[in-house]
């Protein structure tokens, strides 16, 4: 078994185009995982195995490999960059220990690479940063460390500076040891020499850049520092260790990975100054006792109670579910039964393998740190907690965003119609973004998603992957409907059914909540008159009517949002008292009190980032305005001016034939989901 101090799990995280698939190639070409060199732009990248990703050039689906460097296991997940994947990239921070970020050396902070870096703060990542693309024109490196510090808010610091750039670029300077660095024969020889004259005093002055901000964080360079004394390599590599753990600076690094420049020092780094498992604060769930949840901290100890997060699916044709799980503290056999703690069922890990994108190798067993997949679940979804019954544990489940955008789809045969649901079931399950529907009026099924991309993709594999002829309807909007004042009602349910008589009463009281917050559900009322207990499942039914209720709309039949539902007194006999009968009333009461509390449509309102050139820059900013978007800020860059703005997300279908036409095809933007607010008259 792999001592944990030699493993890393890592991602590599960036905005779309700045070079993370082609980098994690050169990494597993250099590490002896792969004998050849996998190029994106060619279709042949390992890690975008999917065919669609060969066909755009893009990485749409996380993929884990593993490969060793140095002595140490480093498991990798290569995320997407495009903002319609969110999901994937969420869900693959939420359990690694470390992140390399890809800074484009022309661009800098991009867009999304602003989204990724607030989800891995959220999960306090530590990350090292890699400037990449400094062969071409326009790259900047020193620009780009600026740029990240201002807009990331962190202290970056130079572990390398490049030696020339563009056309000129040729290698790096080691400021740690004080060395230059280049590259031969495609890449594989690295060749270490002084600092030529020319370059001394540069690397001088970044050297000691260096060691000022390292004696920000760190108390014994401060002295040493002061004290005129030589600062040993090794202790400065320590120092920056402790400080990239902390999130306290964000080590940088220089290269071309497209001429196979850099990548070599930024494999180095990973086992450097990033964590392995047992390093990283331990993970927090929650230990269920008695129905009632306790916090609890899990170490990393692969002797304890076996713990581990489903955090992907995958449908495999031949072997069903590939279920990739991070293991937190134990470790699971092949062929042991397994329990799925929040779903109450048990389960069996008939096969582990360690994935290597879309091939694997079997293991035995997969221990507390590792990252592998287990075939045999068949209930496990997205955020699961598999385990024990002797320690039921519950991590914290991953959060994920609202769809925002629909098209009906339907077969082209009904005959094909079940086949349909079945390919959807199975999308739905691997995907967390991905949400089906049925129209109850027309019989349509309603697929919904992030972005026109994102759907594109889901229905492209429908089509191709799955071979399923269907018939695709123009993208709706994903509306949500909330109320815009309090109301209290009080509702009484009689039916006979099969002779029994079936009673409940209810009072409701609905208030609007804080956009953003959700719905909430409180229960203030749980005996009769203040004397008898009212059992758990009548309880349970009056949660279950109010929540259902939540997802059904208030009057045109859109989820509604940011509610808070609070039942203060039950009508509860006995004799007549039935599940059955407070469910049905729950869902009338919700229903009746919402309608009288002035109910108000919401709109979803996107956050639009854009890139133009100078001189289309007036074009594009009117374009936007047309369609009821709001101008936030604009910052101009050497390349080009980037634009933040908000517009309502039903005006901006088409926009890219819109700004493609405006721009001669030259400026480029991005939507990602911002928030709901109340629909407009327009």
């Amino acid at each position: 078994m792999k001592m944990l101090s030699k493993m890393r799990n890592i991602g590599i995280m960036a905005h779309i185009d700045a070079g993370k698939t082609t980098t994690t190639e050169r990494i597993l070409f250099y590490t002896g995982k792969s004998h050849r060199i996998g190029e994106v732009d060619d279709g042949e990248a390992i890690m975008d195995w999917m065919e669609q990703e060969q066909e755009r050039g893009i990485t749409i689906q996380s993929a884990a490999t593993t490969t060793y460097w140095k002595d140490h296991q480093i498991n990798i997940i290569d995320t997407p960059g495009h903002v319609d994947f969110t999901a994937e990239v969420e869900r693959s921070l939420r359990v690694l220990d470390g992140a390399i970020a890809i800074f484009d050396a022309v661009r800098g902070v991009e867009p999304q690479t602003e989204t990724v870096w607030r989800q891995a703060s959220r999960y306090k990542v530590p990350c090292i940063g890699y400037v990449n693309k400094m062969d071409r024109m326009g790259a900047d490196f020193f620009n780009v460390i600026e740029d990240v510090k201002n807009k990331l808010k962190i202290s970056t610091v130079a572990l390398q500076i490049p030696i020339g750039k563009e056309n000129s670029f040729e290698g790096v300077i080691d400021l740690i040891k004080m060395e230059e660095i280049h590259w031969e024969n495609n890449g594989e020889d690295m060749t270490f020499s002084p600092i030529a004259p020319q370059r001394e005093e540069i690397a001088k002055q970044w050297r000691e850049k260096l060691i000022d901000s390292l004696s920000g964080v760190s108390d014994i360079i401060t002295e040493k520092y002061l004290a005129g004394e030589e600062i040993d390599p090794n202790l400065l590599k320590s120092e920056i260790r402790k400080a990239a753990i902390n999130r306290d600076i964000l080590p940088m690094f220089a290269g071309a990975s497209r001429r196979n420049m850099g990548v070599q020092p930024v494999i180095d780094a990973i086992i450097d100054y990033l964590p392995a498992p047992d390093e990283i604060p331990p993970a927090i769930g929650n230990i269920i006792k008695k129905e009632e949840m306790h916090e609890t901290s899990i170490p990393c100890d692969p002797n304890g109670y076996p713990l581990g997060l489903v955090f992907k699916i995958q449908n495999d044709r031949e072997a069903g579910s590939l279920c990739y799980v991070r293991m937190y503290s134990g470790s699971f056999k092949s062929g042991a039964s397994l329990y799925n703690i929040g779903k109450k069922k048990r389960e069996r890990a008939n096969r582990i393998l360690r994935m290597h994108s879309n091939k694997s190798d079997p293991m035995d067993s997969l221990t507390a740190g590792d990252i592998g997949v287990i075939i045999g679940m068949k209930l496990a979804q997205t955020g699961d907690t598999v385990g024990t019954e002797g320690w039921p544990v519950l991590l914290e489940k991953m959060q994920f965003p609202e769809p925002v955008i629909s098209i009906s789809i339907e077969s082209k045969t009904i005959s094909d119609q079940d086949k349909l649901k079945d390919i959807l079931a199975i999308l739905s399950k691997e995907d967390p973004t991905f949400s089906i529907r049925e129209n109850e009026e027309t019989g349509q099924l309603i697929i919904s998603g992030m972005g026109e991309l994102h759907l594109d993709v889901l229905v492209t594999r429908i089509l191709k992957e799955f071979k399923l002829g269907a018939k695709v309807g123009n993208p709706q909007v994903t509306y949500r409907e909330s109320i815009s004042r309090a109301n209290e009602h009080s509702e009484n349910f009689s039916r006979i059914l099969a002779g029994k008589e079936n009673t409940a009463g209810i009072t409701l009281r609905v208030e609007p909540a804080k956009r953003g917050s959700g719905n909430k559900y409180i229960l203030t009322a749980k005996t009769v008159s203040g004397k008898n207990e009212i059992p758990a499942n009548i309880l349970e039914a009056i949660e279950r009517g109010i929540t259902g209720a939540f997802s059904s709309g208030i009057v045109l039949g859109y989820p509604c949002i940011d509610i808070t539902a609070s039942v203060t007194d039950i009508q509860y006999s006995e004799l007549t008292g039935t599940e059955f009968a407070f469910e049905a009333c729950a869902s009338m009461a919700f229903d009746e009190a919402c309608r009288n509390a002035s109910p108000i449509l919401l709109e979803p309102i996107m956050a639009v980032d854009l890139n133009s050139p100078h001189e289309f820059i007036g074009e594009v900013m009117s374009l936007v305005t047309q369609r009821g978007g709001q101008i936030l800020s604009m910052n101009s860059k050497m390349d080009g001016d980037e634009i933040k703005a908000q517009a309502p997300m039903e005006k901006m279908f088409g926009f890219m034939t819109s700004l493609r036409s405006v721009s001669q095809g030259r400026a480029s933007f991005s939507l990602e989901f911002s928030h709901f607010e109340k629909k407009s008259e327009r």
